[in-house]
């Protein structure tokens, strides 16, 4: 279906341009109509057999692959040929190609091949240029898309090993909150494990894709927190303030997690005077984050973490330029400020 309507495509072209250029030479000059159309039909079919001989046949064959003398010795023969045809044509339509005027006496002159020959191998040679030049367009636009194919699988396969490092994380730090509760026999150890649940449902079925519903992912980080207070023993202050419409708005699934993730690890999440902050305004098309912690001086993970480096790298995969990104580490507070356009 694709290549009958390319073919579709370049007949149309062809027919187009032949009958404007019949249309302009017939009404600026006083040749007659039969003249115009052996020149232009005739020889213009003559001129597009050449087109497409050099464009599917001696470039694919010879020129791509760089078999550069090969391509030109065949070139030079096919535009001889041609230029015979053109010459045969033309003593033999020589009464059509130049029509008695009324009046006025003309003789049968014999054409001079060379001059002849010249001047078709010269139309020749603009036929074959726009041919490569069609061509070597066509392989730009071919090879722009072959790449960006190529980016876009790079980019997905990125993407999925950041979204599959972000589980195997998340579910080491809560099954270690859960074991501690279980090892302190806290009546809480079953809700934990039914919060978890809900966590790991949300993540392994609803985050398959690049975006998902904003209402989701805010219910998803609000489990996160629930699950955390219960790890503290309702010990645990978080002031999280949502402002905005939350209606269609779509987002990258995971992406604010990392943040809130840390500051229960390095931040004092017990302490009802500096409770963790948490803002989050959402508009149509934008959404800003705000996240405000007391650091804990002596709860720090040695080990380090992939969650902060993870979500910068997804934002630079998934938002490129269409965020705004601030991180402050002081002394004993730490803040981050996300901007981002949806």
């Amino acid at each position: 279906m694709k290549k009958g309507w390319k073919i579709l495509g370049h007949s149309l072209f062809w027919i187009c341009a032949t009958a404007f250029l019949v249309f302009i030479a017939h009404n600026n000059s006083k040749i007659p109509m039969q003249t115009l159309l052996v020149a232009f039909v005739l020889f213009g079919c003559i001129n597009i057999n050449l087109f497409y001989f050099n464009y599917l046949i001696l470039i694919p064959r010879f020129l791509d692959k760089k078999l550069y003398k090969r391509y030109f010795l065949s070139l030079l023969a096919a535009t001889i040929a041609v230029g015979l045809i053109k010459y045969g044509f033309s003593t033999q339509l020589w009464d059509v190609m130049h029509p008695k005027v009324p009046n006025e006496k003309m003789e049968h002159e014999e054409l001079h091949f060379v001059s002849y020959f010249f001047s078709t191998f010269i139309t020749s040679i603009l036929f074959i240029i726009f041919s490569i030049i069609l061509q070597f367009t066509v392989d730009w636009f071919t090879n722009e898309r072959v790449q960006r194919d190529l980016e876009n699988q790079r980019l997905t396969a990125e993407l999925s090993f950041l979204r599959s490092q972000i589980n195997p994380h998340f579910l080491f730090n809560s099954l270690n909150s859960i074991y501690s509760l279980a090892y302190q026999k806290s009546d809480t150890t079953p809700e934990a494990i039914l919060k978890l649940s809900e966590i790991m449902r949300y993540m392994l079925y609803e985050c398959n894709d690049n975006k998902v519903d904003l209402a989701k992912e805010l219910t998803y980080l609000q489990n996160y927190i629930d699950l955390q207070k219960i790890r503290f023993g309702n010990k645990a202050y978080v002031d999280l303030e949502v402002n905005g419409a939350v209606t269609s708005q779509r987002i990258a699934p995971l992406l604010l997690i990392a943040f809130i993730e840390n500051a229960f690890k390095h931040g004092v999440a017990n302490d009802s005077a500096h409770p963790i902050k948490l803002i989050i305004n959402v508009s149509d098309g934008h959404l800003s984050f705000y996240m405000e912690n007391k650091k804990h001086a002596h709860n720090r993970d040695s080990s380090g973490g992939i969650g902060l480096h993870n979500v910068k790298r997804r934002l630079d995969l998934l938002y490129p330029g269409n965020y705004n990104l601030e991180i402050h580490d002081d002394a004993d507070t730490y803040t981050c400020e996300l901007s981002l356009i949806l």
